[in-house]
Order: structure tokens, then C-alpha cells, then sequence
């Protein structure tokens, strides 16, 4: 049924906006064109430094994807087959894929209120098989690093943090993915910080580890002839690094635009006597609302309804991972996770990049106002 008021279009994605100004990007590709500077070239280089500086890190190396992010961190730190990683079943596949890509199994952990890894539950896990863990800075929101790397150094386990979903995000001022051994980031077009295809970074503050990473990513080359391990051909290209020097420039506007939407929906939810609760906001988190998830009752009518009045809500994600059929050899069953496997049935993702304005934004809150009070 559609509400009766004039309807306010709120698409999720937003790229036809952000890219709008397609003149200064084809100037710059260009002048890469006339350089010829292709692979791992200047601004690649200037891509890294810059992104090191804004996460207060040593080292920055680009990569192809977050998800090649997360398995050539695994590989540098030694993690391969026999070896177990434990993560959390509430993430999209790339976290557990790129930990099967080394050869290593993964193992779960539920999540808590903010739909991420639960520390508390770690412990309960760890085997003499486990190697790393893997916390994933889920919708932009950041784990509790403290707890985690207080469990990790007593048990001396590697972290890599999966941040693909939390660019600009920070714990008492301490940015994601410094906290561990590496952090991991994506830049696929529809992350905070986007180019025009896949493209990933890792961070760390270890010039070993960076080396390691450097060869790893370019086929184990040390030089042009010299072959030092088999390693991955996972450059960043730098015609998306050309692309990410450009918007990088703009993080801190991008991320505080959705930071001020997440208040807005939050207050008013909060305020309002329906069943669609935003979970805690943790002290000290800046959490940069790559998704803006809350739960919600009755969500898939809610879902159909928001899409009907043409807000283009999502649901991340309806299948947990340890009930994905990818995931059955590792033995899980329902009811293993129940925090994880209730959140796939209630939660709902609005809409609340940069480029909404306020009409939108109270369009969306009191549709779904009208589809609870009607």
C-alpha cells in the first residue's frame, strides 16, 4: 500500500552523484595515459602514503581487493592449512573465504549488540590449532580492540582487522586496523571510500611485515628476475589509486555527512514508540556507518513496504555464514550462534550515504512511522 503523501525517491546507491564531475577524473586518468605508468607507479605510492598518514600508521600497501587484504595478511603472519582463524559468522563472505584461501579453517564467534564479534566468547574457541583472529569492523562500527588484544597477546595470536567496512572509524581515537598486527580495507565502489572497481589496502607498523606484503603481492618478486616465494598477483592498479587520490581528500566530509544522518534516524527512532530499535552506541566509538542497520519487527513486510514508497532499504545479510551451504564441512548447525541468526532475521539497512538530503531522510522515518501506526 503506498502512504498517502508525495513520495521522496531515496536510493542506496549514490554514485551517480559522487562521480557526477567526471571531467576532473578523466583529466587525471590522462595524464596517467600520457605517463604510462601503469603498475605500482606514482600514484599508487602517493595513494599509500596518504592512507597510511590518515590511519597513523608506518605502511600502507595496495592490493587488489579487501578480501586479497585479509588473505595476504593471513599468509605474511604464517597462517595456512592446519592452522584455525576465528571471526564471527555476522560479515559478508569475503572474511571467511579469504581464510580459507590460506589453507586455514575458520572458526566462529557470535556477535553482540552492535553486531560485532563478542569477546567475551573468544576464549572458548581458542585450540593449540589457533593461529589469528579476525574481528570485523562490521557496518562501520568498530569491535572492542582493548578486550581482543588483551586475548591475542595473552595467547600470542596474530590480529588482522577486517575494516573493509570502516574507513575513517576509530576507539578512543585510535584508528581501525592500527590496533592489530594488519588492517584490511576495500575501496569497491560502494564503500565510503570508493573507486571504480576492486582495489584494497593493508595497513601495519611493522617494516617486516610490509616487505613481506610487498613481494607477496607482486608474484614473490623481489625484482624484475629474482622470485623470492610464489606469491599473488594482487596489485592495486594505480589507474584506482589515481581515482582514490583524489577522493581521499574528501573523507573527512563523507564520513561526517554520514555520521550526521546515522543522529538523525537514531534520535528519531529513539524517540518514537515502534518496534525499530538502533542497537548501542559504544563510548568512544567513531563509528562511520558504512551501513546504517537497525532491528526491526515484522522486517521483511517493512522491507517490501519502504521499497514500494521508493526508499531502497537492503537487508545484510538473510544467511548468517556458518548456515551458508559453503560452510557445512565445518560442522555448524542452527542454533550455534542464535545472536547472529536473529540479527538475519530482523535486520533492516536504510539508506544514509552522503548525498541525502533532510527531506529524504524524514521521508524514510516517517514512512516507516506510517507502516507501524497503520
Amino acid at each position: 500500500m503506498k502512504i498517502d503523501k508525495k513520495t521522496i525517491p531515496t536510493p542506496f546507491s549514490y554514485l551517480d552523484k559522487q562521480f557526477s564531475s567526471i571531467d576532473l577524473y578523466l583529466d587525471d586518468i590522462k595524464r596517467l595515459v600520457l605517463s604510462g605508468d601503469f603498475t605500482l607507479g606514482k600514484e599508487l605510492e602517493k595513494f599509500e602514503k596518504s592512507f597510511a598518514k590518515i590511519s597513523k600508521v608506518n605502511y600502507a600497501i595496495g592490493v587488489a581487493s579487501g578480501t586479497e587484504a585479509i588473505t595476504l595478511s593471513l599468509k605474511s603472519l604464517g597462517v595456512g592449512p592446519g592452522d584455525e582463524v576465528i571471526t564471527t559468522p555476522t560479515t559478508f563472505v569475503s572474511t571467511v573465504g579469504a581464510i580459507v584461501a590460506t589453507g586455514a579453517k575458520p572458526v566462529f564467534v557470535d556477535s553482540e549488540n552492535g553486531f560485532v564479534i563478542d569477546p567475551s566468547k573468544i576464549e572458548k574457541v581458542i585450540t593449540n590449532k589457533t593461529k589469528a583472529i579476525v574481528p570485523v569492523h562490521y557496518t562501520g562500527n568498530v569491535a572492542d580492540m582493548p578486550a581482543i588484544m588483551s586475548i591475542a597477546n595473552s595467547y600470542k595470536l596474530h590480529v588482522v582487522e577486517d575494516s573493509a567496512q570502516a574507513i575513517g572509524a576509530s576507539l578512543n581515537n585510535k584508528p581501525v586496523g592500527s590496533w592489530g598486527s594488519t588492517g584490511c580495507f576495500s575501496f569497491h565502489p560502494l564503500k565510503n571510500l570508493n573507486v571504480w572497481g576492486d582495489a584494497g589496502m593493508i595497513i601495519t607498523n611493522s617494516e617486516e611485515i610490509a616487505n613481506k606484503l610487498k613481494i607477496l603481492r607482486n608474484n614473490g618478486l623481489i625484482n624484475r628476475d629474482e622470485v623470492a616465494i610464489y606469491g599473488h598477483n594482487s596489485r592495486l592498479d594505480t589507474l584506482q589509486a589515481v581515482i582514490g587520490n583524489r577522493l581521499i581528500k574528501t573523507m573527512p566530509d563523507i564520513t561526517q555527512a554520514r555520521i550526521d544522518n546515522a543522529k538523525k534516524y537514531d534520535s528519531a527512532f529513539l524517540k518514537l514508540n515502534l518496534p525499530i530499535i538502533p542497537p548501542n552506541r559504544r563510548k568512544g566509538v567513531k563509528h562511520v556507518y558504512h551501513l546504517y542497520m537497525l532491528r526491526c519487527e515484522k522486517r521483511d513486510k517493512l522491507l517490501e513496504y519502504l521499497n514500494a514508497n521508493q526508499i531502497e532499504a537492503k537487508i545484510h545479510y538473510p544467511i548468517p555464514m556458518h548456515l551458508q551451504k559453503a560452510s557445512s564441512y565445518l560442522g555448524y548447525k542452527k542454533g550455534d550462534f542464535p545472536i547472529s541468526e536473529a540479527d538475519s532475521k530482523s535486520i533492516i539497512t536504510l539508506p544514509a550515504h552522503q548525498h541525502l538530503n533532510d527531506d529524504q531522510i524524514e521521508y524514510t522515518i516517517e514512512t516507516i512511522k506510517d507502516f507501524y501506526c497503520n
